[in-house]
């Protein structure tokens, strides 16, 4: 195996096609595409400065390593990649890649990164920035605090637990979708979406959870969350707070402490399918 210690690396293509390395303490300066075509690689306490540093590379290990603001565009269809207690300044970072783990990391520039990716894994885990996850599937993510709008767009089987989620627009038009045991702060959540559960969750949004079909919220609180579940069918919801308005669900059962206004004026549903409940002795106000 060869080894790269303490080396400063520039130009294009570097180490191109590169095979069973180990590179530890090493710098690769101005120049596209360093590690592309690369296989089996270990990566340690390295910076990447200049864009495009690891494509169609497979088997990679990175730990302790920064990608740099210009790293941009910096991992695309590569596969089978581990990334470790890493910084990682630089916006789409991921793209049409696969079999990604990601641990102990921070994203400063999450900006359209992880798009179009599969089986991905998360686990303590920053990040800022809009379109995080776009038209990924196989997600699991554990502790992951994250802030920018259009989180998980388009994603297909995602898990998550244990997060904080500042996003306006999170998980829309996605299918197949788990939260749990996570706060969720952000306007219009989860609409266009088929099949997605909350349990033990706390949710603040304007206009939040609408247009979805199979919704299901288990012991969850949604804190002046209004005009909720607008054309959602099949609506299983436990809230354990006040809502402050309900806006006409088609069908399923909701129960919660309180209601402030339920609103059923569409001539489009017939709400026999549909079962409102309040806990305490205060009755909603229909109108």
């Amino acid at each position: 195996m060869a080894k790269y210690q303490e080396k400063f690396f520039q130009g294009e293509r570097s180490l191109f096609a590169e095979k069973g390395a180990e590179i530890i303490r090493t710098t690769f300066g101005h120049g596209e595409s360093p590690l592309k075509e690369s296989s089996d690689i270990s990566l340690k306490d390295s910076i990447f400065k200049w864009k495009y540093p690891l494509w169609y590379s497979d088997h990679i290990k990175v730990d302790h390593t920064v990608f740099e603001e210009m790293s941009r565009s910096g991992i695309w269809y590569t596969h089978d990649i581990e990334i470790v207690n890493s910084s990682l300044q630089a916006p789409k970072l991921f793209r049409r890649s696969s079999r990604i783990s990601l641990k102990n990391d921070h994203f400063s520039d999450a900006a359209e990164t992880l798009w179009n990716c599969s089986d991905i894994k998360i686990e303590n885990v920053t990040a800022n920035g809009d379109y995080f996850g776009m038209n990924s599937e196989n997600i699991y993510v554990d502790h992951l605090d994250l802030i920018g709008n259009y989180i998980f767009d388009g994603g297909k089987n995602i898990e998550v637990h244990n997060s904080n989620l500042v996003s306006k627009d999170a998980f829309w038009n996605c299918e197949n979708v788990t939260v749990y045991d996570s706060f969720i702060n952000g306007e219009y959540l989860a609409w266009n979406t088929k099949n997605i559960r909350f349990v033990n969750c706390t949710i603040e949004s304007d206009q939040g959870l609408c247009y979805i079909d199979d919704l299901t919220l288990e012991n969850c609180r949604l804190l002046e969350t209004d005009l909720a579940f607008e054309y959602c069918s099949n609506v299983k919801a436990d809230i354990h707070s006040h809502i402050t308005s309900v806006k006409n669900p088609i069908s399923g059962t909701i129960v919660a402490d309180s209601i402030g206004k339920v609103i059923l004026n569409s001539k489009r549903i017939d709400h026999d399918h549909l079962n409102i409940t309040v806990r305490n002795s205060q009755e909603a106000e229909a109108k």
